[in-house]
């Protein structure tokens, strides 16, 4: 049996490869570029891009594979009303059709797939369990969703598709929308928040996502949903404060009307000049918190670390590559999709 991670190269993938590896599993490493060779320097790279069919049906899957889908498109860089869909559907819908195509046609039958959280939309139950009604704000959101609306049509006929519903994944090697935000508290200037800032603010990380993916094999890969997500997030007030302490800023947190400031947003995004995704702003005043009790249920998965922590070694991973310097602390403690 051999493990093969689409989009292996990519942020969660790396880190699910070096897992297996070390298992002594057999690993195939499918991506279009590698630029991450020294995490997995033991599996087989082969290039890939998910949105060819040909290219896909060329990855020697066998019947009994364990195969992963990590590719995608995120929501950063950030696109262009006009642009979203023909941005984000090629790789996460398109690309996902593509490789359960394949892997029916090799008879492989066990998948894990990763959406995303975005899928729920706007914050109807606190917190949201994996039943929580589906309203995608956007593109993203909605390629993800189509998603797992492929996987439910071949779980009937015969595949195990385990999902994964990460929030914001967070950890060494991506700042993502992140630098935005350390970039106005290293200029000590306000940090402006959607709201009053009371409202908890949840990431996951990539260390916890690899570990998830790694239990849904172990557990027979069930046909399941799983939120991924951290433990009692605390409030956006006191993780930007924290922040800023470690920081040693002289940065003040600056809270907004929401109201006010989404309707700015959506003028801005109408007029084809975003400086944040709908998907991001519409909730970020909300208490958007994902329980994670049932994948502690099935597949014994507990997530490890704090999002305090978590968002402090990316502020320390982003300052160390400003200053050419190597990363600071230890490689298991997390820094941004």
């Amino acid at each position: 049996m051999k493990h093969i991670i689409f989009g292996g190269d990519g942020f969660v993938g790396r880190h699910l490869a070096q897992k297996l590896l070390a298992d002594g599993e057999e690993v195939i490493v499918a991506d279009i570029v590698f630029d991450n060779r020294s995490f997995y320097s033991g599996a087989t790279k082969i290039a890939c891009d998910v949105t060819s069919r040909d290219a896909v049906r060329a990855i020697p899957i066998e019947p009994e594979d364990m195969v992963y889908n990590l590719s995608a498109k995120m929501l950063s860089p950030l696109q262009i009303r006009a642009k979203r869909h023909e941005f984000f559907y090629p790789v996460n819908y398109d690309g996902t059709k593509n490789i359960i195509e394949a892997m029916d046609k090799a008879g492989a039958r066990k998948l894990v797939h990763f959406t995303t959280d975005m899928i729920y939309g706007h914050t109807l139950t606190f917190p949201m369990t994996e039943d929580h009604p589906v309203a995608p704000l956007g593109e993203y959101g909605q390629s993800k969703l189509d998603t797992e609306h492929l996987a439910a049509e071949w779980r009937e006929r015969g595949m195990s598709i385990s999902l994964f519903r990460p929030r914001l994944i967070i950890g060494p090697g991506r700042l993502g929308i992140l630098e935005k935000l350390f970039k106005l508290i290293d200029a000590n200037l306000p940090v402006p928040m959607i709201g009053s800032g009371r409202n908890p603010y949840q990431f996951i990380s990539v260390f916890d996502c690899a570990e998830a993916a790694y239990l849904a094999w172990k557990a027979g890969v069930p046909n399941e949903a799983y939120n991924l997500g951290s433990i009692n997030p605390p409030p956006v007030r006191k993780l930007l404060g924290d922040l800023v302490k470690h920081a040693g800023s002289r940065s003040i947190l600056l809270p907004t009307p929401a109201w006010a400031v989404k309707r700015t947003l959506d003028l801005l995004d109408y007029m084809n000049m975003p400086i944040m995704d709908p998907e991001q702003y519409l909730i970020a005043d909300e208490n958007c918190v994902l329980d994670v009790g049932k994948g502690a249920r099935q597949l014994g998965w507990v997530p490890q670390y704090r999002d305090e922590d978590m968002l402090i070694a990316a502020y320390d991973e982003y300052r160390a590559k400003k200053a050419g310097a190597p990363v600071p602390g230890d490689a298991n403690v997390a820094p941004a999709e």
